[in-house]
């Protein structure tokens, strides 16, 4: 294992408290930062596989389906046509990220990218044939995809956003 990259194993405490909330902190402190510059600063993920080869990021807006509450997560973004294809790995994790039900809930919404300001999408989930024709993409992308499905049980849904 490389001194940037993730073990091949799901890491003790990854599914924690403790780690749910420094994820929401620092989600929380990168959507501020990528807002305040445009995206200057905050649209590159740099962690994990990330490190030698950052990868684009882009801002996620949903609203809670039980709250209403405005909601924005940054996420890991593929290029496909015009559409841009986000995944619902939550690092491995058991249950798929809040996110996810939230969006599928209200599919209509909007996403904030670096160069092109707020984009209005709609969101579905990818059929099984875009599904394999996406992942090994999404894997070249961001290595540690590979990892994170390995991890869990479920299917990691790909998403796709596309512009409306």
């Amino acid at each position: 294992m490389g001194r940037f990259s993730l073990p091949e194993t799901k890491p003790a405490g990854l599914d924690s408290p403790a780690t749910a909330k420094l994820i929401k902190v620092m989600a929380r402190t990168q959507v501020r930062l990528f807002r305040a510059t445009n995206g200057r600063i905050g649209s590159k993920w740099r962690i994990g596989a990330g490190f030698r080869r950052p990868v684009q990021t882009l801002l996620l807006n949903h609203v809670g389906r039980k709250s209403g509450t405005a909601f924005t997560t940054p996420l890991l973004y593929l290029h496909d046509g015009d559409a841009l294809i986000v995944v619902a790995s939550q690092g491995g994790l058991p249950k798929n990220p809040q996110w996810f039900p939230n969006l599928m809930a209200a599919p209509e919404t909007t996403v904030e990218v670096r160069g092109r300001g707020v984009v209005p999408v709609r969101a579905r989930v990818a059929d099984a044939e875009e599904r394999a024709r996406l992942w090994p993409r999404l894997v070249d992308l961001y290595a540690d995809f590979a990892k994170y499905a390995a991890w869990t049980d479920r299917e990691i849904p790909v998403v796709i956003l596309e512009p409306r």
